[in-house]
């Protein structure tokens, strides 16, 4: 379904206001005010999804200019609408977030003070039923982020061998018994087309064991796979990353919140490498063109907090990871 009439009307976005509560909100907003508290501060919104973070930040920094990045066409159009009251200060880009140098020069920026990544799949595609990202609800096997292109989890489940579905199972859903599910998802299209998101998981539950089903639902890791490789998240992830570094000024903060260990691997790797020393072993000092970039703000990842986590169930997995320049290449 795509927007109606209630889909952009003012009760519409009141709800979405209501319902959706933006994942470590303040603590955001902490780490990121230093950069972007200031005259021609611009943030880059990575995921802009229906808005909630870049209202935030508008309303909390007058002088700020926020680009939204959004793949999906529908949360676009509800942000649009939602963030209308802010005026040029609130830009819209519609690409995948590895796009990001040409969005930010697109808008006519050299670079930005802040940038803001909310990883995973957004709260508008879990709740319409109809765009097959749910395991607990029957639609169409979709799952695509831009619904205007690409292949749908239906296609991937028709045309990947076993052995593809396999390993996209281990790798991207990290599910011990890809191979088993595999072997069933090939003999069931063997029979019928497997279209719907009920069909799939009728299939996968008749492979668990029982003693595996008692430990959570089944479907959950073989949804997140197909998802990923629906969206290509991981290899988007892993340009979007350094590309997002290099568009941040000197005093400019990356902010990421991840919520599964996969994508908060690749989001470490870059972190690391970038807040490292580049000098070779056995260097007597540290030249200046070898000291790190970047410098991390926090220890690790955090995790929201148990409060955070009672009142919003959607943060219970959310890794938060951010960095800010320190220098520049010579």
């Amino acid at each position: 379904m795509g927007i109606g009439a209630r889909g952009t009307s003012p009760e519409h976005i009141m709800d979405i206001e209501r319902i959706h509560t933006p994942v470590m909100l303040e603590r955001t907003i902490e780490l990121l005010a230093p950069a972007i508290d200031g005259d021609g501060a611009v943030l880059v919104d990575a995921t802009l999804g229906m808005g909630g973070h870049t209202a935030a930040f508008l309303e909390r920094f007058p002088k700020l200019t926020v680009i939204g990045l959004d793949r999906d066409t529908e949360a676009l159009a509800i942000a649009r609408q939602r963030l209308a009251p802010f005026g040029d200060r609130a830009r819209f880009v519609h690409t995948v977030y590895d796009g990001i140098a040409d969005a930010v020069r697109s808008e006519g920026f050299p670079e930005v003070q802040g940038v803001l990544f909310d990883l995973g799949v957004s709260s508008l595609q879990l709740d319409r039923a109809e765009r097959g990202f749910a395991y607990s609800k029957d639609a169409p096997l979709d799952m695509r982020m831009d619904s205007t292109s690409g292949r749908t989890a239906a296609d991937v489940i028709a045309e990947s061998s076993e052995d593809e579905l396999r390993r996209m199972f281990y790798e991207y859903g990290e599910e011990k018994l890809a191979p088993r599910y595999a072997r069933a998802i090939v003999r069931a299209r063997a029979e019928q087309p497997i279209t719907r998101s009920a069909q799939l998981v009728d299939i996968i539950s008749a492979a668990t064991p029982a003693a595996v089903q008692r430990a959570g639902h089944p479907a959950k890791r073989v949804f997140q796979a197909l998802r990923i490789e629906v969206n290509e998240e991981l290899s988007v992830l892993a340009r979007a990353m350094p590309a997002a570094l290099d568009t941040l000024a000197v005093g400019g903060r990356i902010v990421v919140l991840a919520y599964q260990s996969l994508e908060d691997r690749i989001v470490k790797r870059v972190l690391q490498a970038a807040s490292s020393s580049t000098a070779p072993a056995g260097l007597p000092m540290e030249l200046p063109e070898h000291r790190p970039q970047f410098k991390l703000l926090v220890r690790g990842a955090e995790l929201a907090s148990e409060t955070e986590q009672a009142e919003n169930p959607r943060a219970k997995p959310v890794r938060l990871r951010a960095a800010e320049r320190v220098r520049r290449p010579s």
